[in-house]
């Protein structure tokens, strides 16, 4: 039987990033195998949806590590490696084919899949999800001859691909069934500017309904809405959420809710076996709560914090949630958790593009969103999620006082 001391289940970003952090802690060579489903060895997920898809990178430039660097530091990638369940007591992995792989310590970073659409039409072609390296690249061939499109769903799948798609000059409409964008993120006022912002690139939104069929022969043509519209497209990209990858451990005997159950440690309820990423259902020590993230940050510092673990480290995951969009030529930043929140600030003029948005719980900091703000509010927002920090929302929203004047007292 194949065996190594570690194993990374998985071959997404954690994978990328764990190995290398595991390289910098002085990882012996033949110490560390990764068992991936892919076909490429571990990249970058957020270029798929933006400069991947827009065309401006390759997939050499969104490698985590060259192709070079596994072999050079003794590392076993399998690539194709379809993995069908995982023997917790004998500590082995079962591979299709009736192939077993030991492990003494193993990292499960299976990530997730797309939810995908049931509806009449829902197996005609030119209709996507991106979740891979290779959706990006079908996406992005089929968008070469697309004239219209209709993307699903607005959060940040959604709003970049319907951004990269009408910057390519196909006319793009986006349908959601809520009542504005991003409503699990944005405030009202945010989701008012980005919709003006959107709709004066080009881009027709399509609120409260849903796609309830799509028509064409042998690939679609168009879309029928909920409320009676019949949206001519000749490509779908459907962003509805994912799913956490958990197939593979249904029978392992680990604990599973809404993915794999980890403490403050990322270990699972087998003390050897720890899961990070999309997966990875795990207690927030800030926060106080269980919460699964599906966000590139949350890979990257899972992944990071794994491989520290694995050489010694029991300190707990201590993390403040971070994201990142780029839609058209805009950039943001969103730190924390705003569910808790009693109150939202806004820190200049919501009609522009740039300003900043302050959820508080109780005068406490719990998320921020920046878009072309000063460098010090960018740094704030973090420190004072962690810390807790009280601030005085008028301060906060007066643009006269540099942000740091609201700050009021510690936590």
């Amino acid at each position: 039987m194949n065996q190594s001391n570690i194993v990374l289940l998985g071959g997404g970003m954690v994978a990328g990033y764990a190995a290398k952090q595991l390289v910098e802690l002085g990882l012996a060579k033949g110490e560390l195998a990764i068992l991936s489903a892919d076909n490429a060895v571990p990249y970058e997920r957020p270029p798929l949806s933006k400069s991947f898809l827009a065309g401006k990178d390759s997939e050499d430039t969104i490698k985590i590590n060259p192709d070079d660097f596994y072999k050079k530091q003794g590392i076993e990638v399998r690539l194709q490696c379809e993995v069908s369940a995982v023997d917790v007591k004998h500590k082995r992995l079962v591979l299709q084919g009736s192939e077993e792989f030991g492990f003494q310590k193993l990292m499960i970073a299976t990530g997730a899949r797309p939810r995908t659409l049931n509806i009449p039409g829902s197996k005609l072609q030119n209709l996507f999800y991106l979740r891979s390296l290779n959706d990006s690249k079908s996406i992005r061939h089929a968008a070469e001859k697309a004239k219209s499109a209709v993307v699903i769903g607005a959060g940040f799948i959604g709003m970049e691909v319907a951004a990269v798609l009408a910057q390519k000059g196909i006319e793009v409409s986006m349908v959601l069934n809520d009542d504005r964008v991003f409503k699990k993120l944005f405030s009202p006022e945010m989701s008012r500017f980005f919709e003006s912002y959107y709709g004066a690139k080009g881009v027709r939104l399509v609120k409260s309904t849903s796609v309830t069929e799509f028509q064409g022969d042998g690939a679609v043509n168009s879309a029928m809405l909920g409320d009676g519209q019949n949206v001519r497209c000749d490509l779908v990209v459907a962003g509805i959420g994912v799913l956490p990858a958990i197939e593979v451990v249904t029978n392992s005997g680990l604990d599973i809710e809404n993915g794999i159950l980890v403490n403050e440690y990322l270990q699972t309820s087998h003390a050897d076996i720890f899961a990070a990423g999309d997966v990875a259902n795990y207690q927030d020590v800030l926060f106080r709560k269980r919460r699964r993230i599906e966000h590139w940050d949350n890979a990257v510092s899972q992944g990071q914090y794994c491989a520290r673990s694995l050489k010694g480290d029991k300190t707990p995951f201590r993390h403040v949630p971070y994201f990142f969009s780029d839609v058209f030529d805009l950039s943001y930043e969103y730190w924390g958790d705003s569910a808790e929140a009693d109150q939202v600030i806004h820190r200049g003029d919501v009609s522009s593009n740039s300003f900043s948005a302050w959820w508080l719980r109780q005068q406490q900091v719990v998320a921020a969103f920046t878009m072309n703000r000063p460098d010090e509010e960018r740094e704030a927002a973090p420190k004072w999620i962690e810390a807790g920090q009280r601030v005085s929302a008028s301060k906060l929203r007066d643009v006269s006082q540099p942000v740091v004047a609201a700050v009021t007292a510690a936590a």
